[in-house]
């Protein structure tokens, strides 16, 4: 093969000849990928870290089989069931429905024994990489006691942009069979909180069921803010004020949240305020205000307009 400087002297009918030279032997030589180019998986993984090893396990190696296990679930799903049979012969909750049905306050949730902290579940920025740490427990006064330390350090990973959060979330109830419970909220127009805080602001999310799969990451949020100091505050807040969000941003197509379908409750600390934070609830509850008769309180769009 000839050089560049070696064609550009010869004489114009060889440097034609040379050229034609040239691509014949591009076009026989065999075609190679380059080899930094990555190549797409074919079956699509989770989500993993960036840092984290990858889970090479096939699927059923990562199921844990337990006969006993399954004999203790089968034994539960079959308990919740004789539950939700006598239920409807009695009443939600064994109360009567007349008492169900004419009920102006109901408490969801309330924590007087470790066996109430199992309905939560807490999460952090650790799950992206972050620094922040949140801890549960009983408090000293059968409370529930959110506690921790909030750090807005973003991970070295050179795709996280933000981090500092840290949540607290309720599960969502199961019939038997792993059948998926929602709360029904249509008798009530007020969340009631009875909390205890250190002046940081919270946000109260609020997962309703969906009509759409693309819908799943949609939530209802409003603020929550703490006085601070060493005396409790009661906290209503009507239904009408969530509003709706989808991955944290605020939507502009607003509309009531779907009180017969609630799934979960959470809060959320992401202030940017660095350093430690509790947070003291004594009960969570539902109640109903005739003095609110606010429907939503946000502007709501013609879905078909009239032309």
């Amino acid at each position: 093969m000839m050089s560049l400087p070696k064609i550009s002297r010869l004489p114009s009918a060889r440097l034609l000849s040379s050229i034609n030279h040239l691509q014949h032997q591009q076009l026989l030589q065999p075609f190679i990928l380059p080899t930094t180019v990555p190549r797409r998986a074919l079956t699509p993984s989770e989500y993993r870290r960036p840092g984290q090893p990858k889970d090479n396990r096939l699927p059923w190696q990562k199921i844990n089989f337990n006969f006993s296990k399954g004999l203790q679930g089968i034994k539960k799903h079959f308990t919740l069931m004789m539950e939700e049979i006598s239920d409807r012969l009695v009443g939600p909750q064994g109360k009567p429905i007349l008492e169900h049905m004419l009920e102006q306050n109901q408490v969801i949730w309330e924590f007087r024994s470790p066996e109430s902290l199992k309905e939560w579940t807490v999460s952090s920025d650790q799950e992206i990489g972050g620094q922040s740490e949140v801890y549960l427990k009983l408090g000293k006064n059968d409370t529930c006691f959110l506690y921790g330390t909030l750090n807005s350090t973003i991970p070295r990973d050179g795709e996280t942009r933000y981090s500092g959060y840290c949540s607290m979330r309720s599960k969502q109830p199961l019939a038997s069979f792993d059948r998926k419970k929602y709360y029904d909220w249509t008798s009530f127009n007020t969340l009631h909180l009875r909390v205890r805080g250190d002046g940081r602001p919270w946000m109260i999310n609020l997962a309703t069921e969906t009509y759409f799969a693309h819908q799943k990451d949609d939530i209802y949020c409003y603020f929550l803010y703490t006085r601070g100091g060493p005396y409790w505050q009661d906290v209503k807040i009507p239904f009408s004020k969530f509003f709706l969000t989808h991955r944290g941003r605020i939507q502009d197509d607003q509309h009531p949240a779907w009180l017969d379908k609630v799934k979960t409750i959470g809060f959320t600390l992401g202030d940017k305020a660095d350093g430690p934070f509790q947070l003291e609830i004594d009960y969570i509850g539902v109640s109903r205000d005739y003095a609110h008769t606010e429907e939503f309180a946000y502007e709501m769009y013609k879905r078909n307009p009239e032309v």
